[in-house]
């Protein structure tokens, strides 16, 4: 069997108003200039009564924090000065328009980075939404901050304002600007990568390149609708999808995206939801890694694993392996101590390292940043004897 390695990183920072109550979920890139240096967005949160609604409970909006490593990710510098990525954390309607009268979804919180290199430029996605969410761990109700008019559809702005469901944003990221803190020059944003009406989307990302799909290159997106059925009427787990498009800015528009479901959950580990972790790593040509997490129940809490998948000319790639048994999953007192009781390791983040470790970011209990290692060649030789 495998053997991983795990790290405890960071617990959450005492007096930092937007980071006092969890850090989690890191995304991790290395300097293309010194491998050994590795660049970590991490998302964070606090209370923040300043933008309390009468009547409604403590906001906790979610930001994205940075932190550097020159070590391999042995030591960290964490920036705890400012977050790097904020919502604005307006209420009014017309404030939550872009000056080109979109709506801006990335309002009320910024979560679950993924940083990776496309056509030669980096990129970040995150899951937004366009209000704060209150103490989601004690109760998730997106709509419990929301000012009242946001309530009603009459607003025109679509049912993610409406709803406060999850809207995954595609930026493009400035890498020297962000390891010089430069952080309101770092990142542009580009939109979403989804119809944000459609569905509830997370774990959304790209193929590191385009893929062949019936004779043409094209750009390839990963996503997990929380209401798949809206997709696929056979569905009522949340499952991964695979969605092409020739632009960026298409995958917001059904008309200009063709989709197929990919995967569903087929082991008792994933037996409420699966989702891709991130972005795949080509192994040979045309042969992908893809990091993938399942959660059972509330008990068993979520576990990382990972496939082997061949492209054929179409969307919806061959699986080659699909281990049964779970690979990664919180077993530590620091993994299982926090806020919520369901165990969670989820990872955002995977970087391969000069001395053949696979280093992978992840949050621990919901509240924590640990990283976990094992050697590339040996994963892969695990997954690659399982083809049949």
């Amino acid at each position: 069997m495998l053997s991983f390695e795990k790290q405890f990183v960071r617990a959450p920072q005492p007096g930092c108003d937007w980071a006092s109550q969890m850090i989690l979920n890191p995304a991790l890139i290395a300097d293309p200039d010194n491998p050994e240096k590795l660049h970590m967005l991490f998302r964070a949160t606090g209370p923040w009564p300043a933008k309390q609604i009468p009547g409604k409970p403590l906001p906790f909006p979610i930001f994205l924090g940075y932190a550097v490593s020159e070590n391999g990710g042995r030591d960290w510098q964490f920036d705890f000065s400012r977050p790097a990525l904020a919502p604005a954390l307006e209420y009014a309607r017309e404030k939550l328009l872009t000056p080109d009268g979109k709506v801006n979804y990335t309002n009320g919180c910024i979560e679950d980075p993924r940083l990776f290199h496309f056509e030669g430029e980096l990129f970040l996605t995150v899951a937004c939404r366009a209000f704060p969410p209150g103490p989601y761990w004690e109760h998730d109700e997106p709509a419990q901050c929301m000012p009242e008019w946001a309530l009603d559809p009459a607003h025109g702005l679509g049912t993610a304002v409406t709803d406060n469901t999850t809207v995954s944003v595609l930026f493009r990221v400035d890498l020297d600007e962000l390891a010089g803190r430069n952080y309101e020059s770092a990142f542009r944003m580009i939109g979403p990568l989804h119809n944000p009406d459609r569905s509830d989307d997370r774990d959304v990302f790209l193929f590191p390149r385009r893929l062949e799909i019936g004779g043409k290159k094209r750009i390839v997106c990963i996503h997990r609708p929380k209401n798949p059925e809206r997709y696929d009427t056979s569905l009522d787990k949340p499952s991964i999808f695979f969605a092409a498009a020739d632009l960026l800015t298409d995958f917001a528009d059904d008309t200009k995206t063709d989709r197929t479901l990919f995967a569903t959950p087929e082991f008792p580990w994933e037996a409420d939801r699966i989702g891709a972790s991130w972005p795949p790593v080509e192994l040979e040509p045309g042969l992908w890694l893809l990091p993938y997490h399942g959660k059972q129940d509330e008990k068993i809490g979520y576990t990382q694993s990972f496939m082997l998948l061949r492209e054929n000319g179409t969307l919806h790639p061959e699986i080659l392996v699909r281990p049964a048994e779970r690979l990664l999953y919180a077993d530590q007192p620091w993994e299982l101590e926090g806020e919520f009781t369901t165990p969670c390791l989820f990872s955002c983040s995977g970087v391969r390292m000069p001395d053949g470790r696979l280093l992978m970011g992840y949050g621990a209990a919901d509240k924590k940043v640990g990283l976990a290692s094992v050697d590339f060649d040996e994963l892969v030789h695990f997954l690659k004897n399982r083809i049949r």
